[in-house]
Protein backbone atom coordinates (compact mmCIF):
# COMPACT_ATOMS: atom_id res chain seq x y z
CA UNK A 1 0.00 0.00 0.00
CA UNK A 2 3.19 2.25 0.56
CA UNK A 3 3.55 1.64 -3.14
CA UNK A 4 0.11 2.34 -4.20
CA UNK A 5 0.01 5.73 -2.15
CA UNK A 6 3.35 6.95 -3.45
CA UNK A 7 2.70 6.33 -7.12
CA UNK A 8 -0.82 8.37 -6.82
CA UNK A 9 0.28 11.52 -9.62
CA UNK A 10 2.86 9.54 -11.35
CA UNK A 11 3.90 6.60 -13.31
CA UNK A 12 4.34 2.71 -12.44
CA UNK A 13 7.06 2.96 -13.47
CA UNK A 14 8.73 5.99 -11.53
CA UNK A 15 7.57 3.87 -8.66
CA UNK A 16 8.74 0.23 -9.77
CA UNK A 17 12.41 1.61 -10.42
CA UNK A 18 12.67 3.21 -7.11
CA UNK A 19 10.96 -0.28 -4.78
CA UNK A 20 14.69 -1.65 -3.74
CA UNK A 21 14.93 2.31 -2.41
CA UNK A 22 11.59 1.99 -0.64
CA UNK A 23 11.98 -1.40 1.16
CA UNK A 24 15.51 -0.01 2.14
CA UNK A 25 13.65 3.63 3.47
CA UNK A 26 10.35 1.61 4.86
CA UNK A 27 12.40 -0.88 7.03
CA UNK A 28 11.11 -3.51 4.09
CA UNK A 29 7.62 -2.87 5.11
CA UNK A 30 7.65 -3.83 8.61
CA UNK A 31 4.58 -1.53 9.62
CA UNK A 32 5.42 -1.69 13.41
CA UNK A 33 8.88 -0.23 12.56
CA UNK A 34 7.23 2.54 9.97
CA UNK A 35 4.64 3.60 12.82
CA UNK A 36 7.23 4.17 15.12
CA UNK A 37 9.19 7.02 12.28
CA UNK A 38 9.57 10.16 14.12
CA UNK A 39 10.17 13.83 13.23
CA UNK A 40 13.65 13.08 12.65
CA UNK A 41 12.90 9.71 10.55
CA UNK A 42 10.58 11.95 8.35
CA UNK A 43 14.00 14.73 7.96
CA UNK A 44 15.94 11.70 6.54
CA UNK A 45 13.32 10.55 4.49
CA UNK A 46 12.70 13.72 2.83
CA UNK A 47 16.56 14.02 1.99
CA UNK A 48 16.46 10.41 0.12
CA UNK A 49 16.71 11.08 -3.42
CA UNK A 50 15.66 7.44 -3.75
CA UNK A 51 12.01 7.68 -2.91
CA UNK A 52 9.51 10.46 -3.15
CA UNK A 53 9.84 13.19 -1.22
CA UNK A 54 6.65 14.57 -0.74
CA UNK A 55 5.74 15.23 2.96
CA UNK A 56 2.36 14.31 2.85
CA UNK A 57 3.13 10.47 0.74
CA UNK A 58 5.69 10.33 3.52
CA UNK A 59 3.35 11.43 6.45
CA UNK A 60 0.75 8.71 4.56
CA UNK A 61 2.93 5.72 5.17
CA UNK A 62 3.56 6.53 8.81
CA UNK A 63 -0.05 7.38 9.73
CA UNK A 64 -1.06 4.42 7.36
CA UNK A 65 1.06 1.97 9.42
CA UNK A 66 -0.46 3.17 12.52
CA UNK A 67 -3.71 2.60 11.37
CA UNK A 68 -2.88 -0.55 10.11
CA UNK A 69 -1.34 -2.28 13.00
CA UNK A 70 -5.51 -1.41 14.66
CA UNK A 71 -6.88 -2.88 11.98
CA UNK A 72 -4.32 -6.32 12.62
CA UNK A 73 -5.16 -5.94 16.23
CA UNK A 74 -9.37 -5.76 15.70
CA UNK A 75 -8.94 -8.57 12.89
CA UNK A 76 -5.82 -10.77 13.78
CA UNK A 77 -4.63 -9.51 10.40
CA UNK A 78 -5.04 -7.11 8.16
CA UNK A 79 -5.19 -10.56 5.85
CA UNK A 80 -8.06 -11.05 7.39
CA UNK A 81 -9.88 -7.63 6.95
CA UNK A 82 -8.92 -6.91 3.62
CA UNK A 83 -9.79 -10.04 1.93
CA UNK A 84 -12.76 -9.93 3.96
CA UNK A 85 -14.40 -7.70 1.53
CA UNK A 86 -14.67 -10.29 -1.46
CA UNK A 87 -15.51 -13.50 0.71
CA UNK A 88 -11.64 -14.44 0.87
CA UNK A 89 -11.90 -14.94 -3.04
CA UNK A 90 -10.90 -13.27 -5.76
CA UNK A 91 -12.76 -11.59 -7.86
CA UNK A 92 -13.04 -13.14 -11.81
CA UNK A 93 -13.90 -11.01 -14.25
CA UNK A 94 -13.76 -11.64 -17.88
CA UNK A 95 -13.01 -8.73 -19.49
CA UNK A 96 -12.65 -9.04 -23.68
CA UNK A 97 -10.46 -5.41 -24.09
CA UNK A 98 -8.34 -3.37 -22.10
CA UNK A 99 -10.80 -0.57 -22.77
CA UNK A 100 -13.59 -2.29 -20.52
CA UNK A 101 -10.90 -2.39 -17.48
CA UNK A 102 -11.93 -0.11 -14.58
CA UNK A 103 -10.09 2.42 -12.99
CA UNK A 104 -12.03 1.95 -9.56
CA UNK A 105 -15.13 -0.27 -8.66
CA UNK A 106 -18.35 0.23 -5.88
CA UNK A 107 -16.09 -2.56 -3.96
CA UNK A 108 -13.19 -0.11 -4.13
CA UNK A 109 -15.19 2.81 -3.16
CA UNK A 110 -16.36 0.94 -0.43
CA UNK A 111 -12.79 -0.16 1.20
CA UNK A 112 -11.74 2.86 0.77
CA UNK A 113 -14.17 4.73 3.13
CA UNK A 114 -13.75 1.97 5.21
CA UNK A 115 -9.90 2.49 5.59
CA UNK A 116 -10.56 6.36 5.37
CA UNK A 117 -13.12 5.68 8.55
CA UNK A 118 -10.10 3.60 10.02
CA UNK A 119 -7.26 6.30 9.90
CA UNK A 120 -5.84 5.57 6.71
CA UNK A 121 -5.11 7.90 3.58
CA UNK A 122 -3.64 7.96 0.40
CA UNK A 123 -6.06 5.68 -0.09
CA UNK A 124 -8.81 6.67 -2.74
CA UNK A 125 -10.90 4.46 -4.77
CA UNK A 126 -8.29 4.01 -7.81
CA UNK A 127 -5.07 3.31 -5.35
CA UNK A 128 -7.37 0.51 -3.83
CA UNK A 129 -8.63 -0.52 -6.71
CA UNK A 130 -4.85 -0.63 -7.78
CA UNK A 131 -3.97 -2.27 -4.14
CA UNK A 132 -7.06 -5.26 -4.82
CA UNK A 133 -5.10 -5.94 -8.39
CA UNK A 134 -1.70 -6.14 -7.05
CA UNK A 135 -2.71 -8.66 -3.84
CA UNK A 136 -4.52 -10.60 -6.17
CA UNK A 137 -8.21 -9.33 -5.04
CA UNK A 138 -9.35 -9.43 -8.56
CA UNK A 139 -8.49 -11.18 -11.97
CA UNK A 140 -8.40 -7.64 -14.39
CA UNK A 141 -6.48 -9.70 -16.93
CA UNK A 142 -8.06 -10.04 -20.07
CA UNK A 143 -9.32 -13.48 -21.31
CA UNK A 144 -6.99 -13.62 -24.16
CA UNK A 145 -3.44 -12.73 -21.51
CA UNK A 146 -1.83 -15.69 -20.92
CA UNK A 147 -1.81 -14.20 -17.06
CA UNK A 148 -6.29 -14.99 -17.22
CA UNK A 149 -6.06 -18.42 -16.64
CA UNK A 150 -2.81 -18.85 -14.22
CA UNK A 151 -4.88 -16.16 -12.19
CA UNK A 152 -7.83 -18.57 -11.94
Amino acid sequence: MVLDGAQAGLSWLTILRKRDNYREAFANFDPAAVAAYDETRIAELLGNAGIIRNRQKINSAIKNAQAFLKVQEEFDSFDAYIWGFVGGKPIQNAWQSMSELPGKTELSDAISKDLKKRGFSFVGPTIIYAFMLAVGMVNDHTVDCFRYRMAI
